[in-house]
């Protein structure tokens, strides 16, 4: 059973038709194998490169660097697909929409002509690794230094909390390349197979989000070609970071709508099938009521995004707004999740109802991305 849902004003034809086939093709090659990934901590390099064969990766990049000729808007048609199947474990949208966006926009085109064929292939799996030890949020307080060596920069320092970071093996490195601040901060392009002293740390044991690989990661004396800087210059890379920022909150949004969208629809098949008392928890108001709550939040909060993605595709949407769109958007999915897995009772603490992956799933939405304290604060600057 699918909820009737309003039209979304940036989905077109085409748009539908590819929503259709990724749910088609998570159906069939992800779904049954969700608990082997699970086990395992993340999605095999394998299991990319067959989604890169049938499409599912980079599909904004222009096709002359291999990738699909689309727009941010098919992107977040596959993340939508990703998130209603309650696949979290594949970093797609952080390699797809984040990591080649930074390529496509930043690099020379010797860079894009070597790295973005192969990110769009999956013979380069691509991570960022902005978050520290110590930093958080706080972008301008890293440590991480690349100090320049003839014709190479010598980076040193420590990453955590790395999407993609086991797989990765072309890593976005927000390091210092000059004095405090923001003007000191530059991005490197991190071939991980070609650079001694690179090292992964630990996978990380989360509450949620089980099968997708975060680790730690770490540099001592990683020597990395001064061609690998991206931009023309250092001390470009705050500006570059807070350039690509806003798309990165509107993928949490989105994907929060995706992961509402099918909470909602599970728990309203669970209450007309649970009985209780002799009769469907759907036949009581009480029941009935709190999903039509979940529905106008549901239906609101798409109607929000969908607002950011019209707005984003003309190149309008500004941080403030993304900002308000990722906090208030996970904050509604929070909300959801919880309404949805209590009308589950007992069985919706249990792992095996897709509630309570949902739930658990739903936690970090409101961390990562930027803590929803941070970006209250950056809308808040607007008014």
């Amino acid at each position: 059973m699918t909820l009737p849902l309003l039209p979304s004003p940036w989905m077109t034809e085409e748009h539908h038709a590819l929503a259709d086939s990724v749910a088609r093709y998570i159906a069939e090659r992800w779904v049954p194998r969700a608990a082997e990934f699970r086990e395992t901590g993340r999605m095999p390099p394998e299991a990319w490169r067959d989604a890169a064969a049938n499409g599912l990766l980079c599909v904004s990049t222009p096709a002359e660097y291999g990738g699909g000729s689309g727009d941010f808007s098919h992107e977040a048609v596959i993340l939508l697909e990703q998130s209603r199947a309650n696949c979290s474990g594949w970093g797609g949208g952080l390699h797809s929409a984040i990591v080649a966006p930074y390529l496509l926009h930043y690099g020379t085109e010797s860079q894009k002509r070597r790295f973005l064929p192969r990110l769009c292939s999956a013979e380069l799996i691509g991570a960022i690794a902005m978050t520290e030890p110590g930093t958080g949020s706080d972008l301008q307080a890293i440590r991480t230094t690349a100090r320049r060596d003839g014709d190479h920069y010598v980076l040193n320092g420590a990453k955590t909390f790395i999407t993609n970071g086991q797989n990765a093996n072309l890593v976005i490195v927000v390091a210092r390349t000059g004095g405090e601040g923001a003007k000191g901060v530059s991005l490197l392009l991190v071939e991980t197979e070609r650079s001694p002293g690179f090292r992964r740390g630990r996978q990380l044991d989360k509450i949620g989000l089980k099968s997708q690989d975060t680790s730690e990661l770490f540099f001592d004396d990683v020597r990395v070609p001064a061609a690998n800087l991206l931009g023309e210059a250092e001390g470009q890379g705050f500006f570059q970071l807070m350039q690509q920022l806003p798309q990165e909150r509107l993928i949490i949004a989105v994907q929060g709508i995706g992961a509402m969208e099918r909470a909602l629809e599970e728990t309203v098949r669970y209450a007309k099938e649970r009985k209780a008392f002799g009769r469907p928890i759907w036949d009581f108001q009480n029941t009935r009521f709190k999903l039509a709550e979940v529905q106008a939040t549901v239906l609101a909060a798409r109607a929000f995004v969908d607002a950011c993605m019209v707005a984003h595709l003309k190149g309008e949407l500004d941080a403030a707004r993304a900002a308000l769109a990722k906090a208030w958007v996970s904050e509604q999915q929070g909300r959801v999740m919880d309404e949805c897995l209590q009308l589950f009772g007992g069985y919706g603490y249990m792992m095996e109802y897709p509630i309570a992956e949902l739930f658990v799933d739903a936690r970090v939405q409101r961390i990562y991305g930027g803590t929803n304290e941070i970006m209250k604060e950056l809308a808040s600057r607007s008014m």
